[in-house]
């Protein structure tokens, strides 16, 4: 399906979204360095945790209200409280207020407000989109995404150092002009099925009780629990993209010759290193994406599945064995590859499991794989003051291989389910 063919909420979607993840990638990868040098890797660590709590129930809440209220709604609000969230944050690290405090606080705002945003903008496309061009369209919504983590990193090893103020400003202002354009020039896509059957559950402040049973009935669904408990373990890989290996990096990484061309050498520090395997990963996931999601369609689901977590494996341990630049590079790859074997391929699925009428839910629940992978992973960082870095290293693999196995059984109650129709 060609871009030029989408709904005009995604079109307006996939570019201001755009602009916003460039300027936030600036400067966000570098945040759990600043959140360990402000308050040490124990006390950031319990700290990044405890902030996740609260993206777990913003995430409940936000599918609850994505089919109660609407798509729409939940992302103009969702994408106006993170750019104040961003302009507190911006006062919090400007050049007459410095509070890692403040700035922590507003950091935890943005994780709430972007778990709200995130199963309304995924239960939109699902709205929109047939279900033979889903896979491509979130595969384009997914490459946007790494684009910008391979420009934003890049600008933001020239920027973030002496223009942190100025990235938190300009990302407010973004976030808030997309509010702006979502709010003028898009549509709601729920179904009216969808809306009904929350109008019709009670009163607003029911929906806690409401909730409950409809995740129950989630809960219920043992293919699709298996594939969160998959996907959660899964995440203590994955999730340390931005939380394990920037600390790593600058820990173990020292000042190593990259490249030599003549008389000129090129050096990078552990800040810099982290810099580029990020960039590279943005870079293959923005090339490959759409290529690797095509290919792998050709093949069973649960080999793809995993297969995935079997890479994130490997590429976790080659990490952990090595501080030289080069073996970091290849480890990284290693990494991207599990990454792109299932991009394209997980909204789909949630699609396919989801009843219509709760479309927005299925697609909450299914972000708990995120939500409550991210709440976990930070322990990744006190870790590796407890056993070094190899064990948590050896750990994590561990976990991914697990998920493998979860995916393996997952994947053959869910072909059993379509071929008897249970």
């Amino acid at each position: 399906m060609r871009i030029r063919d989408w709904d005009r909420n995604l079109k307006i979607r996939l570019f201001g979204e755009a602009l916003m993840n460039i300027t936030f990638w600036m400067f966000f990868p570098f945040l759990t360095i600043y959140f360990a040098e402000s308050f040490g890797k124990d006390k950031a660590g319990f700290l990044l945790i405890f902030s996740q709590l609260f993206s777990v129930f913003a995430n409940l809440l936000g599918g609850y209200m994505a089919d109660r209220f609407g798509r729409k709604r939940m992302m103009v609000l969702s994408a106006f409280g993170q750019g104040i969230a961003f302009l507190i944050f911006a006062y919090a690290v400007s050049p007459w207020y410095t509070s890692p405090m403040l700035g922590f606080i507003c950091f935890t705002l943005v994780g709430v407000f972007g778990s709200i945003y995130w199963p309304a903008s995924q239960a939109m496309v699902a709205d929109v989109v047939p279900e033979k061009d889903r896979s491509s369209v979130f595969a384009i919504f997914y490459t946007q995404i790494n684009i910008a983590v391979v420009i934003g990193p890049i600008l933001g090893t020239i920027f973030y150092v002496k223009y942190r103020f100025e990235l938190m400003v300009a990302v407010a202002i973004i976030s808030i002009l997309l509010a702006l354009v979502l709010s003028k020039w898009t549509r709601e896509t729920v179904p009216v099925s969808a809306k009904q059957a929350r109008a019709e559950k009670g009163k607003w402040y029911d929906f806690l009780i409401e909730q409950l049973a409809d995740y129950k009935v989630i809960i219920q669904d043992k293919v699709f629990l298996l594939f969160i408990i998959a996907g959660v373990l899964a995440a203590q890989t994955f999730m340390q993209l931005d939380l394990l290996f920037p600390v790593y990096t600058k820990d173990m990484v020292n000042n190593q010759t990259i490249l030599e061309l003549g008389s000129k050498v090129f050096t990078v520090n552990g800040e810099q290193a982290f810099g580029l395997i990020l960039s590279e990963n943005g870079l293959l996931v923005a090339l490959f994406t759409v290529a690797v999601t095509k290919w792998v369609t050709r093949f069973p689901e649960r080999n793809v599945f995993v297969l995935s977590s079997l890479f994130y494996a490997v590429s976790i341990l080659m990490f952990g064995a090595t501080h030289w630049i080069w073996g970091l590079i290849l480890a990284m790859a290693v990494f991207t590859l599990a990454e792109l074997l299932t991009a394209g391929l997980q909204q789909t699925i949630i699609s396919n499991l989801a009843p219509e009428q709760m479309r927005g839910q299925y697609f909450a629940a299914a972000s708990l794989r995120y939500t409550f992978g991210r709440t976990i992973a930070p322990i990744s960082i006190p870790l590796t003051v407890w056993i070094g870095y190899r064990w948590t290293f050896t750990i994590l693999s561990v976990l991914a291989v697990l998920s493998a196995i979860l995916f393996w059984v997952m994947f053959r109650m869910y072909e059993n389910r379509k071929q008897f129709g249970l």
